[in-house]
């Protein structure tokens, strides 16, 4: 992505914060250049001692204020902070200034727990201690451009939601249509993020039409979530007065999936286990592509067949047995196209010199 379109006499810092499930990436930007940017990855048992997302925001924050303190950041040069957003309320895609408001859901967990709900808290907490910076978020994974008939789930109680890696699935997708000289608003694509959570979404014309819930319940399991299980056995687990309800929100997200059939939510690892011949890493690591191939073909049905591509992104996507499979399954519907890991990064980076610009309109939170 291209940040060369601004120059000023001073130069401006940018602080992006990008909360994982499974890590705390952070990056600082001289408006067009990343000075540095890290991944700081936390096993099972770092994140055991926290009942809830929110209360892991010191432990993070920390991480962070420290690392800026040891490479000696000019603290006053930071006009922005940008966090991934979280879960919010559904809202337009965007760049939106943290308020009290949206603190105030952020901390509530209004759509539910999840790490990057802590990217406009840290945001927030680190830009208020500073002379000149504000607060963004950017395409938060609540990003909400479903149709309506994609929202009815099968019973009135309970609607469809979009939760998914909006800035990513967006990221990719923008790319792969500047790289084939056409807007993205222009092209039907099916985006696939491969992380601790996965979502595949339907790009019909600039809008996602149609994603599985990443974050609860929907769509294919990941390292660390359970995706779409049985209702019916679902429900006699609830019941069967082995679970506590927490226990069970548990087993969905955080201790689902991969985890949960192997005992580590690191890909790598189980990539290592198959690697060195274990036969159960190798089925599951086979049922988890095998899943998202199925959910690749449910959104190009969703797309009525005309598909120009194929994406898939994500940390996992670097697993190239994995994507193989993956492949094998889809690549007669459209051309596959792989961006391993992710461009959230220099994305959010993008959009927090596009605002400190007053190049892009900044959008409220209520």
């Amino acid at each position: 992505m291209n940040l060369n379109h601004f120059s000023n006499t001073t130069k401006r810092l940018i602080l992006v914060i990008n909360p994982g499930s499974t890590s705390t990436k952070f990056s600082l930007f001289e408006e067009d250049t990343s000075l540095f940017e890290l991944t700081l990855t936390h096993t099972v048992e770092e994140l055991a001692g926290f009942e809830k997302i929110t209360d892991q925001f010191h432990f993070r924050r920390d991480l962070i204020v420290w690392e800026l303190a040891y490479r000696k950041t000019d603290l006053n040069r930071i006009a922005a902070v940008i966090g991934r957003g979280g879960l919010v309320k559904p809202i337009e895609s965007g760049i939106y200034e943290v308020n009290d408001r949206m603190i105030e859901d952020l901390r509530a967990g209004l759509m539910g727990q999840h790490a990057s709900n802590l990217g406009g808290l840290i945001a927030h907490d680190i830009a208020s201690s500073l002379l000149n910076a504000k607060a963004y978020i950017v395409d938060p994974v609540v990003v909400d451009e479903l149709q309506p008939v994609a929202r009815i789930s099968g019973h009135p109680e309970i609607e469809r939601i979009s939760i998914f890696h909006a800035l990513n699935h967006k990221a990719v997708a923008r790319m792969y249509a500047n790289s084939i000289n056409k807007k993205y608003e222009d092209l039907n694509l099916i985006v696939v993020h491969l992380g601790g959570g996965i979502s595949v979404g339907a790009h019909k014309r600039g809008k996602v039409i149609d994603v599985n819930n990443a974050l609860y319940g929907d769509g294919p399991f990941s390292p660390e979530r359970s995706g779409g299980l049985p209702s019916g056995q679902l429900a006699d687990l609830c019941f069967s007065g082995k679970y506590t309800h927490t226990e069970i929100k548990a087993m969905i997200t955080g201790k689902g999936g991969m985890v949960a059939y192997l005992g580590t939510n690191s890909f790598r690892e189980v990539s290592k286990m198959v690697e060195n011949g274990d036969r159960k890493a190798a089925l599951i690591m086979d049922a988890a592509s095998y899943q998202v191939g199925k959910e690749i073909g449910a959104m190009a049905t969703v797309l009525e067949g005309k598909i120009d591509a194929i994406i898939i992104t994500g940390g996992m996507a670097f697993q190239e047995k994995f994507v193989n499979g993956i492949k094998t399954m889809v690549r007669f519907l459209a051309q596959v196209v792989v961006y391993p890991g992710e461009d959230e990064i220099k994305s959010l980076a993008f959009n927090g010199l596009l605002a400190i610009d007053g190049k892009i309109g900044i959008k409220t939170y209520s």
